[in-house]
Protein backbone atom coordinates (compact mmCIF):
# COMPACT_ATOMS: atom_id res chain seq x y z
CA UNK A 1 0.00 0.00 0.00
CA UNK A 2 2.50 2.64 1.26
CA UNK A 3 4.60 1.48 -2.53
CA UNK A 4 1.20 2.57 -4.40
CA UNK A 5 0.93 5.72 -2.28
CA UNK A 6 4.80 6.77 -3.20
CA UNK A 7 3.61 6.14 -6.90
CA UNK A 8 0.39 8.50 -6.69
CA UNK A 9 2.42 10.93 -4.90
CA UNK A 10 5.53 11.25 -6.78
CA UNK A 11 3.28 11.55 -10.27
CA UNK A 12 1.37 13.58 -8.63
CA UNK A 13 4.77 15.87 -7.63
CA UNK A 14 6.37 15.40 -11.33
CA UNK A 15 2.50 16.42 -13.00
CA UNK A 16 2.49 19.61 -10.86
CA UNK A 17 5.82 20.48 -10.81
CA UNK A 18 5.76 20.35 -14.93
CA UNK A 19 2.68 22.57 -14.92
CA UNK A 20 4.15 24.97 -13.47
CA UNK A 21 8.05 24.78 -14.51
CA UNK A 22 7.98 25.74 -18.33
CA UNK A 23 11.36 23.69 -18.73
CA UNK A 24 9.29 20.49 -18.01
CA UNK A 25 7.53 19.37 -20.07
CA UNK A 26 4.81 15.80 -19.02
CA UNK A 27 2.37 14.58 -21.84
CA UNK A 28 -0.68 13.85 -18.88
CA UNK A 29 -1.25 12.33 -15.53
CA UNK A 30 -0.10 8.70 -17.20
CA UNK A 31 2.85 9.49 -18.41
CA UNK A 32 4.22 11.38 -14.60
CA UNK A 33 2.67 7.63 -13.44
CA UNK A 34 4.97 5.81 -16.26
CA UNK A 35 7.79 8.07 -15.10
CA UNK A 36 7.19 7.68 -11.54
CA UNK A 37 7.58 3.65 -11.97
CA UNK A 38 10.68 3.84 -13.91
CA UNK A 39 12.37 6.53 -11.36
CA UNK A 40 11.90 4.08 -7.85
CA UNK A 41 12.85 0.77 -10.91
CA UNK A 42 16.19 2.81 -11.71
CA UNK A 43 16.64 3.92 -8.33
CA UNK A 44 16.74 -0.03 -7.04
CA UNK A 45 18.65 -0.86 -9.81
CA UNK A 46 20.66 1.66 -11.03
CA UNK A 47 21.02 4.44 -8.59
CA UNK A 48 22.79 2.56 -5.36
CA UNK A 49 25.80 1.79 -8.09
CA UNK A 50 25.76 5.55 -8.46
CA UNK A 51 25.55 6.60 -5.19
CA UNK A 52 27.77 3.96 -3.49
CA UNK A 53 31.01 5.63 -4.94
CA UNK A 54 29.92 9.06 -4.30
CA UNK A 55 28.98 8.50 -0.80
CA UNK A 56 32.61 6.88 -0.45
CA UNK A 57 34.35 9.97 -1.29
CA UNK A 58 32.23 12.36 0.80
CA UNK A 59 32.69 9.83 3.67
CA UNK A 60 28.60 8.99 3.76
CA UNK A 61 28.41 12.59 5.25
CA UNK A 62 26.30 13.93 1.77
CA UNK A 63 24.24 10.57 1.50
CA UNK A 64 21.17 12.75 1.17
CA UNK A 65 22.33 15.29 -1.17
CA UNK A 66 23.79 12.69 -3.50
CA UNK A 67 20.89 10.78 -3.29
CA UNK A 68 18.76 13.97 -4.55
CA UNK A 69 21.64 14.76 -7.82
CA UNK A 70 21.80 10.61 -8.56
CA UNK A 71 17.71 11.23 -8.75
CA UNK A 72 18.21 14.37 -10.73
CA UNK A 73 20.65 12.11 -13.09
CA UNK A 74 17.97 9.60 -13.76
CA UNK A 75 15.39 11.80 -14.17
CA UNK A 76 17.45 13.44 -16.77
CA UNK A 77 18.28 9.58 -17.81
CA UNK A 78 14.20 8.89 -18.14
CA UNK A 79 13.78 12.12 -20.61
CA UNK A 80 16.13 10.91 -22.64
CA UNK A 81 14.13 7.42 -23.43
CA UNK A 82 10.68 9.24 -23.01
CA UNK A 83 9.41 11.12 -26.00
CA UNK A 84 6.19 12.51 -23.93
CA UNK A 85 8.69 13.69 -21.08
CA UNK A 86 11.22 16.57 -21.30
CA UNK A 87 12.96 18.55 -19.42
CA UNK A 88 15.27 21.45 -20.33
CA UNK A 89 18.70 21.35 -18.45
CA UNK A 90 19.87 19.97 -15.17
CA UNK A 91 18.35 22.42 -12.56
CA UNK A 92 14.95 21.93 -13.30
CA UNK A 93 15.52 17.50 -12.90
CA UNK A 94 16.92 18.87 -9.84
CA UNK A 95 14.21 21.04 -8.43
CA UNK A 96 11.65 17.47 -9.09
CA UNK A 97 14.29 15.13 -7.19
CA UNK A 98 14.24 17.36 -4.51
CA UNK A 99 10.62 17.74 -4.20
CA UNK A 100 9.84 14.12 -5.08
CA UNK A 101 12.75 13.43 -2.00
CA UNK A 102 10.63 15.76 0.18
CA UNK A 103 7.16 14.27 -0.59
CA UNK A 104 8.78 11.01 0.39
CA UNK A 105 9.98 12.21 3.20
CA UNK A 106 6.36 13.02 4.37
CA UNK A 107 4.55 10.06 3.59
CA UNK A 108 7.01 7.83 5.13
CA UNK A 109 6.85 10.21 8.35
CA UNK A 110 2.98 10.15 8.25
CA UNK A 111 2.34 6.57 7.82
CA UNK A 112 2.28 4.24 11.14
CA UNK A 113 4.51 1.78 11.41
CA UNK A 114 3.47 -2.41 11.87
CA UNK A 115 4.59 -2.02 16.02
CA UNK A 116 2.59 1.24 16.13
CA UNK A 117 -0.89 -0.48 14.84
CA UNK A 118 -0.42 -3.53 16.54
CA UNK A 119 -0.07 -1.70 19.84
CA UNK A 120 -2.84 0.38 19.46
CA UNK A 121 -1.21 3.74 18.67
CA UNK A 122 -3.95 4.55 16.23
CA UNK A 123 -6.60 4.03 18.26
CA UNK A 124 -4.73 5.96 21.76
CA UNK A 125 -4.25 8.91 18.40
CA UNK A 126 -7.96 8.60 17.34
CA UNK A 127 -9.11 8.94 21.57
CA UNK A 128 -6.56 11.81 21.89
CA UNK A 129 -8.35 13.35 19.16
CA UNK A 130 -11.64 12.96 20.14
CA UNK A 131 -11.28 14.20 23.52
CA UNK A 132 -8.91 17.17 23.00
Amino acid sequence: MNLILHLLVDAAVIFGLANLMSQVHVKNFGTALLIAVLLGLLNFFVGWVIRFPLNLITFFLLTGIIRIVVTAILLKLIDSFLDSFTIVGFWPALVIALAVAVAGLLIDQSTPTRAMVESGYEALLTVVSLNG
